[in-house]
Parts: structure tokens; C-alpha cells; sequence
């Protein structure tokens, strides 16, 4: 394995989870290098990513300056980079009653959001066959999650502390997909009403030309960010948006 690039990051073109690793690389400066494994050839039950992944899913990062280190779990590598690599609290808290909030938020996006917007991804796109209450109840709690956020981001800026955190970037990449994909047909569903404190429908020039809203304050925020804005681009690029 080349180490040219401080990290190696095994990631997928369409799920998620490796793009929001990649967003806080990039925010932290860090260099890396991403192997983009096809699922459809069953390159994450291979042997030679198995010993560094044994749950066999993305993504997964190895550390080179630190033994080639190797962490899975999206939100638990965010932890890792934020303890190992922001000293300064750039995108991460310090003190301990924030690191706590900041780990709730995780464990709620790990626990809430990834595995209910993945079903509703699932059932919606890739599933053999049409079940509309199986539809039904996973766009449901992708409609209870955005409530979460939207009733906390009513009352504060971001969700720990005064600043973006891995806390706020752990969610974007899910909420893109359930602003392009998940709910865009969900009877009744109006995303500037129903979520004021999370999303307004605006055209972004950042993403001309793309089939993409941009949601006002906090995600907007953040897709407004260079580097966030840049890991986009890249995957939208090579999924062909």
C-alpha cells in the first residue's frame, strides 16, 4: 500500500458514508487517497480488505504516519481525526461536557439517520420488489429525523457549540440524498415549510446545472463550504448528476 498520502480511505462512489470522511480530510488539510471498492464485484468481502475491515462494509481509513493504523465506522473516524488531528478544536470541541453533546449527535446520526435514510434508499431504488408501506415507514423517519434537527437548529446556529463540528458535517452527506432522492416524491412533503430552520428552497449557483435545492442555514452552510462543496462535485462528477 502506497504511502505517498498520509491516509488511505476505502470508500464507494454511491453510499454516503465515505464521502463524509472525505469532507472532514479535506477540512483538516489532510492528504489521502481513496480506493473506491465495487460492490458489485464483492471487492468489500475480499480477503485483502477484510483484515483491515471485518464488518466488510465502507468506509474504512488507514492512518500511515501511525503504524497504518486502521479505523472504521464513519463516525467513529471522524472521532479518531478530530482527537488525533484537531489539536485546535478547528472542527471538533474540547471541553468535556462538549465532546459528550458532540458524541450524542453521532451516535443519533449513526443510529437515526444513516440506517433509516438507508432503508428508505433501499426500498425505494434497489429493492426487488415494490412494497409501498415498507416505503412508506422509512420516509417516515427520514421525516422524524429532519424534525429532530429542525426543532434544535430553531434555537441555535449548529448542533454543539458556536461553530461547525464533525457533529453538523456527519449529517450532510444522507441530507443531500434526501433532498435529491429520498422524499422527492413524498405526498404532500414541503421542504421550506415543514423544515423553516433547516431548509428553504433556493436554487445554488455553486451547483449549476446540478438537480440540487440548496437548503437554507445550516446545511446551506455547509454545502457553501469550499472543501465540502469540492468532495460533492467529485462524487456527483462519477455518478454521472
Amino acid at each position: 500500500m502506497s504511502a505517498e498520502h498520509h491516509f488511505t480511505l476505502y470508500s464507494t462512489v454511491r453510499g454516503p458514508n465515505g464521502w463524509k470522511v472525505a469532507m472532514v480530510l479535506e477540512e483538516l488539510g489532510l492528504s489521502y487517497q481513496t480506493i473506491y471498492l465495487d460492490f458489485s464485484k464483492d471487492e468489500h468481502h475480499s480477503p485483502e480488505y477484510l483484515k483491515y475491515n471485518p464488518n466488510g462494509r465502507i468506509p474504512t481509513l488507514i492512518d500511515h504516519k501511525n503504524g497504518d493504523f486502521a479505523i472504521w465506522e464513519s463516525d467513529a473516524i471522524l472521532v479518531y481525526l478530530a482527537e488525533k488531528y484537531d489539536p485546535e478544536g478547528k472542527f471538533s470541541v474540547k471541553d468535556f461536557e462538549g465532546r459528550m453533546q458532540q458524541l450524542q449527535w453521532l451516535f443519533f446520526q449513526a443510529s437515526g439517520q444513516g440506517p433509516y435514510y438507508g432503508q428508505a434508499a433501499h426500498f425505494l431504488r434497489y429493492h426487488s420488489e415494490h412494497i409501498p408501506s415498507a416505503i412508506e415507514r422509512y420516509q417516515k423517519e427520514v421525516l422524524r429525523v429532519l424534525g429532530v434537527l429542525d426543532g434544535v437548529l430553531s434555537k441555535r446556529e449548529w448542533l454543539v457549540g458556536d461553530k461547525c463540528t464533525i457533529a453538523d458535517l456527519s449529517f450532510v452527506s444522507w441530507n443531500v440524498s434526501a433532498t435529491m432522492f429520498l422524499l422527492k416524491d413524498y405526498p404532500g412533503f414541503d421542504l421550506a415549510k415543514d423544515f423553516p430552520s433547516t431548509y428553504r428552497q433556493v436554487q445554488s449557483s455553486r451547483y449549476a446545472g446540478l438537480p440540487l435545492t440548496e437548503p437554507s442555514r445550516w446545511h446551506a452552510s455547509m454545502l457553501a463550504r469550499e472543501k465540502v462543496a469540492k468532495v460533492l462535485a467529485t462524487q456527483f462528477k462519477m455518478l454521472n448528476i
